[in-house]
Formats: C-alpha cells, sequence, structure tokens
C-alpha cells in the first residue's frame, strides 16, 4: 500500500506539476528500502512510461470522468491497470492492495469504483487492449505530437524508435584505465556472479546482463568503473586528443563526460562548465572517486565572459541541452515534460552555444557537437545552419560501424545497437 500510494504522488508531480524524477528522490527515500521502495520505483517509473495507454483504458472503465479533486482516484486506477497489464503480482492481490490504498486515501467512497474498474480489467483485457491499439498515442504511449515528429524525421524507423523508448534500458559500465584494464574488471564482474558482456563500439564499456545497485559493483567504490550508457562513452574517441591539451567540457554536468575525457588523456587540462552549481558538485565528486583531475567551474556558458581565462581551447565538447528524447527509456518522465514548443526553443539554445563557444577554439581545433535526442531540429538541422554561416568551419566526417550517417554528422537511434538514442557532430576550424 505504501509503494502504491507513493507512486500516486510520484506520478502527479510529474504528469501535474512537471517536476522531474530527478527532483523526486525524498520521495522514495521516505518508503521503506527493505520492503516496498523498490516497487514504488518500478510503479512510478512504469506508470509514466505508459501513462497514455494507461488513461485511454482508464477512461473506458469509467462511466463517467472522475472529478478534478478525485485526480489521485484516476492515478491510482492507472497504477491498478499497470500492475495488471505490466507486472507479474496475482491480480488478486493487484487488486487488494491498490483498494486499500485507495481507502487509505481517506476516499472510501471510491474503493468500490476502483475495484470495479480493476476486476472489469481483469475481465475483458483482451478487448480493452485492442481497443487502445488503435490509437497510436495509447498503444506507444508517446504524446501525439512526439510521435508526429518520429514520422517526419524517421518516417523508415519511427514505429521502431517509439517502441525501443519502451523498454527497459541495460546498464552499461565504463571501465576507469587508469586504474584498471577492462579485461581485468570483467574477471572481477565474473568473480562476483555478476554476467556481462564487452561492449562493441566502447572499448571501455562492459554491458551487465541485469542491473544492480552499484554497492553490488566491484571496484565501483574506489573508483574503477563509472555507470555510462555506451553510447554517451564515444565521445572522447571522436575528439582526436591527445596529451597537454586544453580540452572543454560545455555544459559538463554531472560530469561523466567530463571525467571520460580526463581519463584519456590525463596530460590534458580538462575545464568542465556548467551553469547549474548544485549538479556541479557532481561533477567534483566524481572526478574525485575516479581520482583524475579537471577543472570545474560554475558559469553560463553562453556567456564567456563569466568563466574563460583567455586561452584557447584545443578540443571542446559540446553536449548541449536537449530534449532527451534519445533517452526515454532511462527517463520516462520526460514524455510528459517535454511539449512540441520546446524543441524549436531548445534549437535556438543549441545555435546561440555553437555561436558563443567557437571564437574560443583554436585553428585546427576540434569542436564535437553532442545530444541525446533523436528529432533532427536539434542535431543535424542545428549544425548545417551553424556551417552555412561560418565559412571557417567544416564538418570532419565520423567514420563508423555505429549510427546513420546523416548529410552532416551521425544519429544512433535507440532501436539499434542497445544503445541510446545520441547525435554527433564534429566540426574542425580551417
Amino acid at each position: 500500500m505504501q509503494a502504491r500510494l507513493a507512486a500516486v504522488n510520484v506520478v502527479s508531480a510529474v504528469v501535474d506539476d512537471g517536476r522531474s524524477l530527478s527532483a523526486l528522490q525524498d520521495v522514495f527515500d521516505a518508503v521503506d528500502p527493505s520492503r516496498d521502495r523498490a516497487l514504488a520505483m518500478e510503479l512510478s517509473y512504469g506508470v509514466l512510461r505508459w501513462r497514455w495507454q494507461l488513461d485511454g483504458i482508464a477512461h473506458r472503465l469509467l462511466s463517467k470522468p472522475l472529478r478534478r479533486r478525485d485526480r489521485d482516484v484516476m492515478l491510482l486506477i492507472w497504477v491498478g491497470i499497470y500492475q495488471l497489464l505490466h507486472m507479474r503480482i496475482p491480480p488478486h492481490a493487484a487488486v487488494t492492495e491498490t483498494v486499500n490504498a485507495v481507502r487509505a486515501m481517506d476516499k472510501e467512497w471510491a474503493a468500490g469504483l476502483v475495484n470495479a474498474c480493476l476486476r472489469r480489467f481483469v475481465r475483458e483485457r483482451d478487448g480493452l487492449l485492442a481497443q487502445a491499439d488503435q490509437a497510436d498515442e495509447q498503444a506507444l504511449s508517446y504524446p501525439r505530437w512526439w510521435l508526429a515528429r518520429l514520422r517526419r524525421d524517421w518516417p523508415a524507423q519511427w514505429r521502431e524508435i517509439a517502441e525501443a523508448g519502451n523498454r527497459r534500458a541495460p546498464m552499461t559500465l565504463r571501465t576507469n584505465k587508469l586504474r584498471i584494464e577492462r579485461e581485468q574488471l570483467s574477471a572481477r564482474l565474473t568473480e562476483a556472479g555478476l554476467s556481462h558482456a564487452l561492449c562493441a563500439y566502447s572499448s571501455d564499456g562492459i554491458r551487465l546482463d541485469e542491473p544492480v545497485d552499484v554497492a553490488k559493483i566491484p571496484g565501483f567504490v574506489d573508483g574503477s568503473c563509472s555507470v555510462q550508457d555506451e553510447a554517451a562513452q564515444l565521445a572522447p574517441g571522436l575528439l582526436d586528443l591527445g596529451p597537454d591539451q586544453r580540452v572543454l567540457d560545455a555544459c559538463a554536468a554531472p560530469g561523466g563526460k567530463a571525467c571520460h575525457l580526463a581519463e584519456c588523456s590525463p596530460r590534458s587540462q580538462v575545464v568542465a562548465v556548467d551553469i547549474d552549481a548544485v549538479r556541479m558538485r557532481r561533477v567534483d565528486e566524481n572526478a574525485a572517486r575516479l581520482g583524475v583531475a579537471l577543472r570545474s567551474t560554475v558559469g553560463d556558458v553562453a556567456k564567456p565572459a563569466q568563466w574563460w581565462d583567455g586561452q584557447l581551447f584545443d578540443r571542446m565538447l559540446l553536449d548541449a541541452p536537449c530534449s532527451a528524447s534519445g533517452v526515454v527509456r532511462r527517463h520516462p518522465d520526460i514524455k510528459s515534460l517535454r511539449r512540441d514548443e520546446d524543441i524549436s526553443a531548445l534549437a535556438v539554445t543549441q545555435q546561440d552555444l555553437l555561436e558563443n563557444l567557437w571564437p574560443l577554439l583554436k585553428p585546427g581545433g576540434i569542436l564535437l557537437y553532442v545530444t541525446c535526442s533523436v528529432f533532427r531540429e536539434e542535431n543535424d538541422a542545428v549544425v548545417a545552419h551553424f556551417l552555412a554561416g561560418h565559412p571557417g568551419a567544416m564538418e570532419y566526417p565520423i567514420d563508423s560501424q555505429w549510427g546513420n550517417k546523416l548529410a552532416v554528422g551521425q544519429q544512433i537511434l535507440p532501436s539499434e545497437q542497445m544503445m541510446d538514442g545520441f547525435y554527433f557532430a564534429r566540426l574542425v576550424k580551417r
């Protein structure tokens, strides 16, 4: 019951109040870790992943709409349907505990309603699912505008991309080669009983067969590895890093890529900049755990006068703020938090960042533009526009066996190669 009530609070905070899952950790922390915390997280993440499907089914189960003040009852019905449809909880237990939860909300009147809705779903499951499947918005559980963009940008792959966003993401480790070789870390994982496979495209990556608490990963606490998707691990290899360079990681928090840059080029000066002071503390914490040296600075990347020391950079990584549409399998709240109009606004911000950072790059230097988006308005459209207005910039093509080659840059789709959805474009200053 406690887990179900926590899930209602989390889903309401995201869907109705626009808060992110990362800002709601306190709700999960308040749940008994020995009994219900894992269930609370499973219900919260799962309901947010499938909310359009769950909402469509819930409305078919209700004879009339609930009042606005009874929104929590509707969300609890979502939680109940999710258990019956996507979890292995026995139906009688799912129904009973969900009804108990509505009673705990001091809404005894709704107990019979919730009970009737969930029992009807059990009886009529196939027919209700068939009705929901008639609308892509409900069958795939995305906002209508999101699916429209996928169809336009990826007409042959749009459904696979959407379906991939609803699958559970693998847990991938990045070896800190300053402390251990990948094969050595692999051996330690085997000794710990953690089955895994070496990543195909990142020479530092190891993908676990099943996610585990980081405390159970040998070497995590002492800095031998980090958790990072394989796609994100590709960035340093695209920058042609050499010794004794000045390397900028713009929009760096929480520091995964900045620390990886420092691991790959320990003699270089890595400067990590981000506007968020709270998240920048995580950069320092990660660097300390991994034993790497970097300079972290709080500042607006688009306003170099706030933080730049006047020395040009040999390499730049611009991990641009974006819709995060390529990582919804890890962050299902993104589906609820993003709006169609956000994409054009983000593209303007991305252009602004490129414009303001480009003068800080040395002639012959390389800038790697990265997003975790699959929307082309944020990706190749941004870079193509920038190249058209800057004769001194040219694309440095990426030659790889991963992703999809576009007119400018390379796109990994989340339906491919077990990686998150990432876009990379490499630019060199003439």
